[in-house]
This record gives C-alpha cells, sequence and structure tokens, in this order.
C-alpha cells in the first residue's frame, strides 16, 4: 500500500476492459494484423495509468534485461515492424502478474520475473501475452462485457468471493475492492490456450525451449499452492480470484505441443541478470511479516486476525478469511473523523445505493483518535455488515479499515481494529527489503543447507523448491546456480 497511491476505481475501472492481464483450445484468430493507430492511441493513453496500478516502474539492470528480452519476444508476433515499436515494463509489483494491452505494451512484475528460473521461460511469459494481444482477446472481452454497466459486469463478480452473491456487489464493489491484483479481466480458458499457443510459436521463431511455456506454467502453479499453503486458503480457489489464473490446468498442454523442440534456454546468463531483484514486499509500500503488516513511511502497524490472510497491494491492504473481508486504504481527510467515515459509506453506495452507519462512535486505540461506524445491508436472502473505522494520524492525514461480514459477524475484526499502532523511527529503520541472490552450489551444499539460508522463518525448503522450480525429489549438483531469498538493502 503506497501513501501516494490512491483513488477511487471508477477512474481505473474503463481500463481495466483493456488489459490482458492473465498468467497467471481450438483455432487460434488471425494473430498477424499489425498494430493498428487506434490500437497504438488507446495503449498510450492508458500506459501511465497502468504503471501507477502496479506499483510504477522497477528500475536498474533487471528491467533493462526484461525490457531486451521482451521486445525480442513480441517483435516475432507481427505486430510490429520493429522492435522499438513495442514498450516493455518491468513492475515494482510483488504479485505474479503479468499482462499486455493494445498497441505494444508489455508489462511482467519484478516477483513473476524473480520465480522464472531461465531467458525461455521469461520469453514464454511475455510471448503469451503478446499472443493475447496479436489474437485481440481483450477486445472480444471488452465486447462481451459492454453487455452489462461497468461494475455490474466488469466488476460485480469480484465481490462474490466474499458475499457468494453479486446483489450488494453491486454497489459496493466499486469502493471495496480495490486491489491492483483484481483489476485484469478473465479471458476463457480457450483464450489462454491460444495465447500459450502463440506463445510457443513465438518461442520457436526466436530460438528459445518451446517447453519453457510449460515449465513458467508449472512454476506458477507450484507457488499458487504454496501461497495457499502458507496463507490457511484453498489452494483451488475460483480463477476469477486468483492473480494468475489456472496456470495448473495449462501444464500438460503446454507440455505436450512443445514436445520434440529444442532451442536456447540461457538460464546462467538469466540468473546473473536478475541476481539482486527486489523479492516480495518493498517496503516503501509496507510489509507484510506473518499476520502484522508495517509500513516504515506511514508510521504504522496492524495484526490480522487469527485465521485471515493478507495481500499487499498499491493502494489498499486487504485482509480475507472465511467469515469476512477488509481493507485497509486512505481517503482525502478534511480533519473531522465522522464525516470522512460518512463519505467512506457514500462511496461504497455508490449511485445505486444510499448507504450510511447507524451511527458513529468515538474511541482512542493505542493513543490514535478513532472513530467507527456500522451499517446492515440487504444481500439477497440474507443480510451483511459493513463497518468503517477509521483512524486520525495527523490533522490532515487518516486511514480507515472497510469490512464486510455477514451479518452478526464484525466482531472478528475487533483485535485487528485495536491492534493498529504509530511505530517508532527505530521501527521503520529495521524494516528492509528482500532481495534475490544468485549462488553457485558448492561440493557437499545440499537443498537443505541453502534452504536454510532463506531469509523466512517458516517453510524454508518449500520456498527455495518452488524458487528454483525444483521437485520433492530434486537434487542439486555442484556448479549449478540457484536463487535464494535474503534481506539487505
Amino acid at each position: 500500500m503506497s501513501r501516494t497511491r490512491f483513488s477511487t476505481l471508477a477512474g481505473t475501472a474503463a481500463m481495466s476492459l483493456v488489459l490482458s492481464g492473465c498468467m497467471g483450445g481450438g483455432e487460434i484468430p488471425d494473430a498477424s494484423t499489425p498494430i493498428t493507430q487506434s490500437e497504438a492511441q488507446q495503449g498510450a493513453q492508458y500506459h501511465p495509468q497502468l504503471l501507477a496500478e502496479f506499483g510504477g516502474t522497477y528500475d536498474g539492470p533487471q528491467a533493462a534485461y526484461v525490457d531486451s528480452v521482451g521486445k525480442n519476444i513480441a517483435f516475432q508476433s507481427g505486430l510490429g515492424n520493429a522492435r522499438s515499436d513495442f514498450t516493455v515494463s518491468l513492475l515494482n509489483s510483488p504479485v505474479n502478474n503479468a499482462f499486455a494491452i493494445p498497441g505494444g505494451y508489455v508489462y511482467s512484475t519484478r516477483q513473476l520475473v524473480a520465480l522464472m528460473n531461465n531467458e525461455a521461460e521469461l520469453a514464454a511469459v511475455l510471448g503469451h501475452e503478446v499472443g493475447h494481444v496479436a489474437a485481440r482477446h481483450s477486445q472480444r472481452r471488452q465486447a462481451a462485457a459492454q453487455k452489462n454497466t461497468l461494475i455490474g459486469g466488469g466488476l460485480a463478480i469480484l465481490s462474490s468471493v466474499l458475499l457468494g452473491d453479486s446483489g450488494i456487489g453491486n454497489t459496493l464493489s466499486r469502493g471495496f475492492l480495490q486491489g491492483s491484483q483484481l483489476l485484469t479481466l478473465k479471458f476463457s480458458r480457450t483464450q489462454e490456450l491460444q495465447a500459450d499457443d502463440l506463445g510457443i510459436q513465438y518461442l520457436t521463431k526466436a530460438g528459445y525451449d518451446p517447453r519453457a511455456m510449460g515449465t513458467v506454467l508449472s512454476s506458477l502453479a507450484a507457488q499458487n499452492a504454496l501461497d495457499a499453503q502458507l496463507q490457511g486458503r484453498d489452494a483451488r480457489m475460483p480463477e476469477w480470484a486468483s492473480t494468475h489464473p489456472d496456470p495448473a490446468s495449462r501444464v500438460q498442454s503446454a507440455l505436450t505441443k512443445a514436445a520434440g523442440g529444442t532451442g536456447q534456454t540461457n538460464a546462467d546468463v538469466f540468473l546473473t541478470r536478475i541476481d539482486g531483484i527486489t523479492y516480495g514486499d518493498d517496503p516503501k509500500q509496507g510489509v507484510i511479516e506473518g499476520n502484522t503488516f508495517i509500513h516504515p513511511d506511514m508510521r504504522l502497524s496492524f495484526t490480522a486476525p487469527q485465521g485471515f490472510y493478507m495481500v499487499n497491494g498499491t493502494r489498499a491492504v486487504t485482509i480475507q478469511g472465511q467469515s469476512g473481508k477488509a481493507q485497509l486504504t486512505l481517503a482525502t481527510y478534511n480533519g473531522n473523523l465522522e464525516s470522512y467515515i460518512r463519505s467512506v459509506f457514500t462511496e461504497l453506495g455508490g449511485e445505486q445505493q444510499q448507504l450510511a452507519p447507524s451511527s458513529i462512535q468515538r474511541t482512542t486505540v493505542n493513543g490514535i483518535p478513532a472513530a467507527y461506524g456500522q451499517a446492515r445491508v440487504n444481500n439477497g436472502n440474507s443480510q451483511v455488515d459493513v463497518v468503517v473505522f477509521a483512524y486520525e494520524f495527523a490533522k490532515d492525514r487518516a486511514y480507515h479499515f472497510t469490512a464486510i461480514t455477514n451479518a452478526g459477524g464484525a466482531t472478528a475484526f475487533t483485535p485487528m481494529f485495536n491492534s493498529m499502532r504509530r511505530i517508532t523511527a527505530t521501527e521503520a529503520a529495521q524494516v528492509v527489503p528482500r532481495r534475490i541472490q544468485v549462488v553457485t552450489v558448492k561440493s557437499g551444499d545440499t537443498v537443505a543447507s541453502l534452504a536454510r539460508r532463506m531469509a523466512y522463518d517458516s517453510a524454508q525448503e518449500n520456498r527455495f523448491r518452488v524458487l528454483n522450480g525444483l521437485g520433492s525429489a530434486d537434487t542439486l549438483r555442484a556448479g549449478q546456480k540457484v536463487k535464494i531469498v535474503i534481506k539487505g538493502r
């Protein structure tokens, strides 16, 4: 969550209709038509907004390397006449995602790049996204979405993650579900497979091993399963609630289509070039450590309730569990907590429903002036409680939780509301980023011995194996390059 990146979703909802994000069958449409002037203008319009939504660009030598590989693979599509026709951006985001938009704009998060193990896998991911653009998949999805209203059709389905029904989602989703990881449209399974096929074609034309499409999808599936295990959630969560839709179901298909293919992987070059890349949360956006969130710039910290997990986005921190969902974010503050809370409820209700708290209570939390309000809202045949709990950190700055639970269940978040506190300058200085360090396996090194160097308190070996694309029975050999995660600036 970045202090400088917040706004209502209304300004970005239209943008989500052109995103070709997924990473997370059938005949391939004509994918050889070059970028049109209209598509170029559309991409140029949305590009700066996308950078802001996904944490901005990640600069440095790793970004230059991704740019070079991305332009080379995009050129294979025939969308442009030169590599310079494409803009490839490495995003400063801790989620595993990649996408592209019409006009030759291609994106990958640094987190996804860190999960890869060779250059061919990087080319595969970017080629897959270019394939969506070449096949004009986003335009087809946009046409389908326009059959419904922007909020009801484009975003309301996301609210059923929590609510199980899109009725109230039509009025709440715009203000509540703001995580950037939920902005991309879901492509159909047929379109995903078509993009995989095109990506494999581009890999072959560029001289890469086409099997890289299958291996990177396998790593994504393993990471998704590990994340679910660590967060205590179901790894089979619906595709539209995931940052990289269902890679597991596409692994075997991609490997079968690439069977017998040969080419370069450039593993050692890739690992050398991404050495030092930031891994996980950027302290400038706050970090999640276990069930605690701490933001050194905002000077705040809170703890999620037992049984809940957190996802840190550029504009909000999402807290989710079986009994409800909450987000921490901020809005414009005029020095009055009561009017602040009422304005948040008004924004949540939107144009379709007037939403207001039944009352507002003032309190103090760990020395911080605070206030909260609650409203009970009909949701089909049931009811849900909506709570806004706000804190005044300065006369011109406030933060708030928005929580939604089944009626009577809001007390599940009480410990979290009461855990909000200011942090000291000393605590803030101790928050340092994690980074990828590439090491060469020495004689006597084992998976277990290298995993103990991972900068985590739990699941060190599982994290090491997934990060390096190693199966449960795979071993290491002397001279092999592998990745570990360390702490340090």
